[in-house]
């Protein structure tokens, strides 16, 4: 699969089946993330790998997702970076927060599209209590978690990509100037 049939095939996966996720993969998706570029190189992202259902149940015990399918996941990859990491001024009018938000978010697009390429389903999830999941799992408070992503194998078949409403492209395109 190349990256177009990855973005064409990814969709939003909610439901999974009851199968581990290996640790070659799970290394591999890290490996994904960790090649995406960010501002400066600071590379200030970091995951949090939670796949265990003592960590889970503790998690669920304090009601820190608010969708109920991410508990049943088999993987839940928390989404975390510091903004810390950035040099004092990183551009002219955006804070060293919005770098972080913007390179994690890079970041995990390419987790997501390797998992899709390898046959998972993921969703990006940010109703969330992040302070909880901060003091359950021991992340610095300096980090920013703005989204999980739970992934494992879906269960069923995928619905064809082809029948998922996107806007046309003059509708996102301010001017195209050729």
């Amino acid at each position: 699969m190349n990256v177009k049939n990855a973005i064409h095939q990814r969709e939003s996966i909610r439901k999974y089946k009851n199968k581990k996720v290996s640790e070659e993969i799970i290394k591999d998706l890290i490996d994904a993330a960790r090649r995406a570029p960010s501002a400066k190189n600071t590379q200030s992202h970091k995951y949090f790998i939670v796949k265990d259902e003592k960590t889970k149940n503790e998690l669920k015990k304090h009601n820190v997702f608010r969708q109920p399918f991410v508990y049943d996941a088999p993987l839940i990859v928390i989404c975390c970076a510091d903004p810390k990491k950035y040099p004092k001024k990183v551009d002219i009018d955006n804070t060293s927060k919005d770098y972080a938000l913007i390179d994690l978010s890079i970041a995990s697009s390419f987790l997501v599209l390797r998992a899709t390429e390898l046959g998972l389903g993921a969703v990006f999830v940010a109703w969330i209590y992040r302070n909880k999941i901060k003091e359950i799992l021991n992340i610095p408070k300096n980090y920013i978690i703005p989204f999980v992503i739970p992934m494992g194998y879906p269960t069923g078949e995928r619905r064809d990509p082809s029948l998922r409403s996107r806007k046309k492209m003059d509708e996102i395109l301010f001017k195209l100037d050729c």
